[in-house]
């Protein structure tokens, strides 16, 4: 088993090929932001968060934080040359008017037709939905970064989500730290397996149904 830093740093990798030269893109808080410190070389990539930059850089060194530099979860953020900085209305009609090539999000649930639960557990406190809900539906892919199973056990790709949906049938691609899989109109097909595990293991972890190709190759 890999630890939480080994299950970050693989996840935040693998997601970071999916990135092209150029791309718009949004990093949810926690587990997403991961994806910034593995940029592939010689692509550019324009990182925004929500409460109004486009440009977001890697986190910053331990003593250089600057108090009026946060991302939307209140964590603190570094800009790269050319950031430009805005209020929450242009940032959402970035958002609403579908100029994101991806959005990289965290999830407590997906299933097998790509619903998403990612926003509330029904009585517990919650401090709000953020802009989850715009996100995945204005993004032009949208890519879930989150452990196979919840800290019980359970896995947390369902046949069928069982806490409030965040958006019905948005996710393209779940990456988690056991596999990599793609949700399409046929079902949840297995693209590739973490190194350090097996298609069985998947298999046996995944509550929804797999399309499981001939050959699966393993990521690292």
């Amino acid at each position: 088993m890999l630890d939480r830093e080994e299950k970050k740093r693989l996840i935040g990798k693998r997601i970071a090929a999916e990135l092209r030269n150029g791309d718009f893109v949004n990093l949810g808080i926690g587990l997403p932001t991961e994806v910034a410190n593995h940029i592939p070389e010689g692509i550019s990539v324009f990182f925004q968060s929500e409460n109004g930059i486009m440009g977001v850089g890697p986190v910053p060194e331990k003593g250089q934080e600057d108090q009026d530099m946060i991302n939307a979860g209140g964590g603190f953020i570094t800009a790269i040359p050319g950031a430009s900085y805005f209020d929450s209305s242009l940032s959402f009609a970035i958002i609403r008017g579908r100029h994101l090539d991806m959005t990289v999000l965290g999830a407590l649930q997906v299933d097998q037709e790509g619903n998403l639960a990612n926003w509330m557990i029904p009585g517990k406190l919650v401090p709000g939905m953020g802009g989850a809900m715009d996100l995945v539906t204005g993004a032009k892919k949208v890519v879930i970064a989150m452990e196979h199973t919840d800290k019980y056990g359970s896995s947390k790709i369902m046949k069928k989500c069982n806490l409030p949906l965040t958006a019905a049938s948005k996710v393209n691609l779940i990456v988690t730290d056991m596999a990599v899989i793609e949700v399409t109109p046929q079902g949840l097909i297995l693209k590739e397996v973490a190194y350090w595990t097996t298609v069985e293991d998947v298999v046996k972890s995944t509550e929804a149904e797999l399309i499981v190709p001939e050959s699966v190759p393993k990521f690292s």
